[in-house]
């Protein structure tokens, strides 16, 4: 573990505003590059963005929300999910559901394939949804620059730059529809 990669940790986990994350992004990319072919393993689980160098408002941190990705490479899915935090986050949140494919080198290919609505689980299973058919022309990518147990950094086709922590305490089978 880094030096560069702890003050990254914290400055994520305590101030996701801080004005020195970028520099840290790019430093911990040169110091720890992802070896997507070798831990392509890592990927799998919930990820919560906590940096991000867009200016969409959808793509920043913020207190009151909960941005979580579901990644599942090995059933070739994935999932955003933009929803309240705490009590009320279980009772409906905005959903986008991907398909995955592993590309050559670190590349992950994204074709998103439905998005909207989503609400509780039910009794029995499943769970409210108002999902609409997303038309994609053409796949989105993510370079995965950064990959380890607790944190991943990325790269988007746009130009954006991700910085993600794995949450444990959630299961990918909560953010996807069953």
């Amino acid at each position: 573990m880094t030096q560069t990669r702890n003050t990254l940790l914290e400055r994520l986990r305590h101030d996701p505003s801080a004005k020195d994350l970028p520099q840290l992004v790019d430093r911990l990319e040169q110091e720890q590059p992802a070896d997507l072919p070798l831990d392509a393993d890592l990927l799998s689980g919930v990820w919560e963005l906590r940096w991000s160098s867009s200016t969409q408002p959808w793509l920043k941190q913020a207190p009151w929300l909960d941005n979580l990705q579901a990644l599942d490479p090995e059933n070739g899915r994935g999932c955003n999910l933009l929803r309240l935090r705490g009590a009320l986050g279980v009772l409906a949140g905005i959903s986008v559901q991907a398909d995955l494919k592993q590309l050559e080198g670190c590349r992950v290919e994204v074709r998103f394939r439905r998005g909207g609505w989503v609400g509780p689980q039910l009794p029995g299973g499943g769970r409210l949804q108002l999902l609409r058919d997303v038309q994609q022309s053409f796949p989105a990518w993510l370079d995965i620059t950064v990959l380890d147990q607790q944190l991943r950094i990325c790269r988007g086709n746009a130009g954006t730059t991700f910085a993600l922590l794995r949450r444990d305490d959630l299961s990918l089978n909560d953010l996807f529809d069953t």
